[in-house]
């Protein structure tokens, strides 16, 4: 039996769930979690606002726990082995998507806590092509969020190809803003925070950021014209979203890794007289994440935490309602 922390239906308080997951499938793992990062997205899903929640529903997708269990055929993982699971609880592992190392786009994706009892327990169970070994050097105890919110501001490094001289902007400095000032900094970027908030800037500068720029004067962002080859939104809020682009050298990009639903209003013109692109993109592969927590390891990259014991998940899950949360926020198991 696994025990764990579920919500019955939407929006409502998490509580002690217990479920038999059956035997162990070939290709899976059972980890015994040790952390899990408490993520918005798990939010999100808890209160259905994606229309795609089943429930009981068992939230966490940043996994950290050790291999207690291998089904047949898994080669790559062995017993005790300390390895997280994110976003993804497993790939269909044939499509063109999944042959080309892009498992991240499978359509057929699983998703951890969609028709899938995520980490807010003691186990959970996973395809073992979706989870990734944790080098030496980066702390358990923290590590969690990489396994979302940062491969999703280190993917976009990856696939766009993003160079060491390049001049790039973070629109927003949480969970997912704070990481990605460190991934830029340290991939050699000139890096620029967006803030709303004045008692963020030095910390965005602790962070990584060379600049930053209040997000509130209109000024400030009319003199940052033409200035950046990049723009990473990390918010999940309608913005101006015109005189950002406005901001962006010619060819440059405004891309979304924040999830706002709001739909984006654009002038085309700002698009087709420079060249400007628009794009967004989700987490990233196995084998991305996997160099993700290579380069964090080496360039000593991590999440900035406040551990709750997993007993006390909805204390914490009302400190990150709150907007409170600095900046990401790690349940304990077995406390």
């Amino acid at each position: 039996m696994i025990n764990a922390y579920a919500a019955e239906s939407a929006g409502a308080e998490l509580k002690p769930f217990r479920y038999d997951p059956g035997a162990l499938n070939p290709g899976q793992v059972e980890i015994a979690v040790d952390y899990c990062g408490l993520c918005h997205s798990d939010l999100s899903v808890v209160n259905n606002e994606w229309g795609m929640s089943a429930y009981p529903l068992v939230p966490g997708h940043e996994v950290v726990g050790r291999v207690v269990a291998l089904g047949a055929g898994v080669t790559h993982l062995s017993a005790g082995q300390l390895v997280g699971l994110g976003w993804h609880a497993g790939y269909c592992g044939h499509c063109g998507e999944c042959d080309t190392g892009n498992q991240n786009l499978c359509a057929q994706a699983q998703p951890t806590i969609i028709g899938h009892h995520g980490g807010f327990a003691d186990k959970v169970r996973a395809s073992a092509a979706s989870v990734v070994a944790i080098p030496d050097g980066l702390d358990p105890a923290v590590v969690g969020p990489l396994f979302c919110a940062g491969i999703t501001v280190y993917n976009p490094l990856v696939q766009f190809d993003i160079k060491p001289n390049s001049r790039v902007a973070v629109i927003g400095i949480g969970g997912l803003g704070h990481l990605a000032l460190q991934f830029l900094n340290a991939w050699g970027c000139d890096v620029t925070a967006f803030t709303s908030s004045d008692n963020k800037r030095d910390e965005a500068q602790a962070f990584g950021a060379h600049h930053t720029l209040s997000s509130r004067d209109p000024e400030a962002l009319k003199a940052a014209a033409g200035q950046f080859d990049l723009i990473l939104s990390t918010v999940n809020v309608k913005l101006d979203w015109n005189t950002y682009l406005t901001t962006l050298k010619p060819r440059g990009r405004l891309h979304f890794v924040g999830a706002t639903t709001a739909p984006l209003d654009l002038n085309v013109f700002n698009l087709l007289m420079s060249q400007r692109q628009v794009s967004g993109s989700p987490v990233g592969s196995p084998a991305t994440i996997a160099d993700m927590l290579a380069f964090a390891a080496r360039h000593g990259i991590a999440p900035k935490v406040e551990p709750f014991p997993m007993s006390k998940v909805n204390e914490a899950i009302a400190h990150l309602e709150s907007g409170q949360a600095r900046y990401r926020i790690v349940l304990e198991a077995g406390k």
